[in-house]
């Protein structure tokens, strides 16, 4: 037999599930993110500074 919960339980089980879900997502991203960024930002060039210019001539 089914009993009848109500609009506003409805709502709250539905706001926890994709809190959760959400917030899943969002760690999974910064795990993945961050070591990434870092991985990058080796690659970037430094731009030549006068001094350094200077000592490759």
């Amino acid at each position: 037999m089914l009993n009848y919960i109500g609009p506003g339980m409805d709502g709250g089980v539905l706001s926890v599930v994709f809190g959760i879900l959400l917030s899943f997502f969002i760690a999974v991203f910064a795990i993945v993110w961050y070591p990434f960024k870092r991985f990058l930002k080796k690659f970037k060039k430094k731009p030549i500074t006068q001094q350094e210019d200077e000592q490759l001539i």
